[in-house]
């Protein structure tokens, strides 16, 4: 069975991001995540697009009064809302290649940095000659 084909939303998103690098769509969560060379930088749920955020851009988000993303299934164990470090760029980035580029490409950056620190913790310290 063919996989079903990306919605219009994601499509534009797609072609909109492309100057980033090589980019792959995976269906998740009812929605869609977005790779670029690798990286997991970016979600659409709901014909929404959130970029990844952390301290390096968090501030840019939270300025402009944008809020994170919060999957409308997923409850912590004390049946709080889970919220989750990604926020939609503003409006208008949609509307404007060049916008939404200023707002992907430190999303990337963010993604870059997560899967570098994944990696510092997975690696064991040598043990020393006994």
């Amino acid at each position: 069975m063919a996989p079903a084909p990306l919605s219009d939303f994601v499509q534009m998103v797609c072609e909109s991001l492309a100057p980033l690098g090589d980019l792959a769509v995976r269906r998740m969560f009812g929605g869609y995540g977005l790779y670029c060379d690798g990286l997991f930088f970016a979600i659409v749920a709901d014909e929404v697009l959130y970029f990844k955020a952390d301290e390096g851009n968090r501030a840019d988000y939270e300025a402009l009064g944008l809020r994170p993303f919060k999957p409308s299934s997923a409850k912590s164990s004390g049946d709080k809302p889970i919220t989750l470090a990604y926020y939609p760029p503003p409006e208008s980035a949609l509307d404007e290649p060049e916008e939404l580029m200023l707002w992907a490409r430190p999303a990337l950056a963010a993604a870059a940095r997560a899967t570098a620190l994944k990696g510092a913790r997975k690696t064991k310290p040598a043990r020393e000659p006994v």
